[in-house]
């Protein structure tokens, strides 16, 4: 049973499935039921039950219920980690050290923020009148969520929603649906009522399609691909619908001539290789000044062929499988065309040949790859791979930099390693992403946003701010002459 709805699991009502396999075996864990525009329908209806009861509850009910959500989820820590392990193939130091610990964070922060909502305090703003301003629950979110971090994206859907006082229907990606659907019973567990949370188990073009384009729903939020992304948009747009997108990435990695070499080495590694590169934050174009540029390659690519593969379960273990045999032949692909088109393979460009022999022979395993050499204006300069590929690219001052940064249609995140406190500072100026780091690569935090520029989406994830995505703004004028008679009356009629 793969369909949580109105606080309970059930089996989906058009008896289809979809296996979820270990990527780092390719054996299946579990036939997950394929939910069907019916399950959404019930899982719609239930939130919208819910509604009611759940935007009246008051930001103190709402916060201890969150509480006790996220001293729950500390409990259940190691059953988290270890499922989304299993169903991704991550390794489990980087589930346990950072996926789930992550979650937990949220789920406090979300529980504080409660408490908090934004507002203007009340006031005459007009000589006989007194206005204020409420922030109302949306109504009923429906989420989709993907593959890549199934558990934190659950909660970064999950959570502002339900502490602004929304109910949602989540849709995790059907090929790693298992820590949602434990997060689903974890908020009962909590004692937040039913029907708040409902999560439905099935297929992008059936299930996803069907919970966006729902009369019933008032709000769309996506994470994923910038394709399905527009895709998403066009369907809320028939019901206009509040759309929350946060869509693929091209980080740039920019070295300038004063930046720590070794620093910026270690964290070129450890940017690229988060989640085997499948994170759209992950440093994918790497713009080195070119007094640097041989010593960086080659301190990137001696790092890489240290990096260990192998059993996810193994803490020895660095680097995980892609999350599918399918999305390792598609960044095989990108690799092959790369070279075929002359840009040179500096380390990688295939499946690691010591795990031939073992248990995960079978697995969608992929050596860490560096490619040099690679024009501009070619596909894997420009496209989202997802995979632990980095292409590097010399560059000669802080123009060329700059300008080469911002090359994208994309503008999710980026990094500038510099000693120097004003080229800093302009970096993070003129660099167009949704979070610029200074001298380092991919840490977030609950208390700031998460979210993206250009073809990267629109909203922000984490933080307050991602509270505000998830409320709208009412504006409530009080009448103070008690008169019948107003003096504006007489622009419409003689009094």
């Amino acid at each position: 049973m793969h369909q949580y709805i109105g606080g309970g699991l059930r089996k989906a009502r058009g008896g289809e499935s979809q296996a979820v396999v270990d990527p780092a075996t390719g054996r299946t864990l579990v036939l997950a039921d394929r939910a069907s525009p019916a399950d959404v329908e019930d899982a719609v209806a239930a939130a919208r039950r819910a509604f009611p009861q759940w935007s009246r509850a008051t930001p103190g009910e709402r916060s201890a219920a969150l509480h006790e959500l996220a001293r729950i989820l500390g409990e259940r820590a190691d059953e988290l980690a270890r499922t989304e392990s299993s169903q991704t193939g991550k390794p489990i130091r980087l589930s346990a050290g950072f996926d789930v610990p992550g979650t937990v964070d949220n789920a406090a922060f979300f529980a504080g923020a409660a408490r908090h909502p934004e507002g203007k305090a009340q006031g005459e703003y007009s000589a006989d009148h007194t206005s204020a301003i409420r922030r109302e629950a949306v109504g009923v979110v429906g989420s989709i969520a993907p593959w890549n971090y199934p558990l934190q994206m659950a909660a970064w859907k999950i959570l502002p929603a339900i502490a602004a006082g929304n109910t949602i229907v989540l849709k995790p990606a059907e090929t790693t649906p298992l820590t949602a659907l434990l997060f689903a019973q974890a908020c009962t567990q909590a004692g937040i009522p039913d029907g708040v949370v409902n999560v439905v188990t099935g297929r992008g073009p059936v299930a996803g399609e069907a919970l966006v384009s729902h009369p019933d729903v008032d709000m769309v939020s996506f994470t994923g691909s910038t394709p399905v992304g527009k895709r998403v948009a066009r369907l809320a747009a028939d019901t206009v619908k509040r759309v929350h997108l946060e869509l693929g990435g091209k980080a740039p990695f920019v070295v300038f001539e004063d930046a720590d070499l070794e620093a910026a080495i270690h964290g070129a590694v450890a940017g690229s290789l988060i989640n085997t590169g499948q994170d759209c934050t992950a440093a994918t174009r790497a713009y080195v000044h070119r007094s640097l540029f041989d010593d960086f390659v080659d301190g990137v690519a001696e790092l890489y062929g240290r990096v260990r593969l192998g059993d996810p379960f193994d803490e020895a273990t660095d680097l995980g499988p892609l999350g599918s045999e399918r999305q390792r032949e598609r960044v095989h692909g990108f690799v092959q065309r790369a070279v075929g088109e002359g840009a040179k393979l500096v380390a990688g460009g295939e499946p690691p040949a010591e795990l031939a022999a073992t248990p995960w022979a079978s697995g969608a395993y992929y050596r860490p790859t560096l490619i040099t050499g690679a024009p501009q204006d070619s596909e894997i300069v420009r496209q989202e791979i997802f995979g632990p590929v980095l292409v590097a690219l010399p560059f000669d001052g802080d123009d060329d930099a700059i300008r080469l940064a911002n090359d994208t249609p994309f503008g999710l995140a980026a990094s500038a390693w510099t000693k120097d406190l004003v080229r800093a500072h302009r970096a993070s100026r003129e660099i167009r992403a949704g979070c610029v780091w200074i001298n380092d690569h991919i840490p977030i935090i609950s208390e700031m946003p998460h979210g993206g520029f250009k073809q990267s989406g629109y909203g922000k994830d984490l933080s307050a701010y991602s509270m505000e995505e998830y409320t709208q703004v009412k504006h409530v004028m009080h009448d103070l002459t008690g008169t019948s008679r107003k003096a504006w009356h007489r622009t419409i009629f003689e009094l």
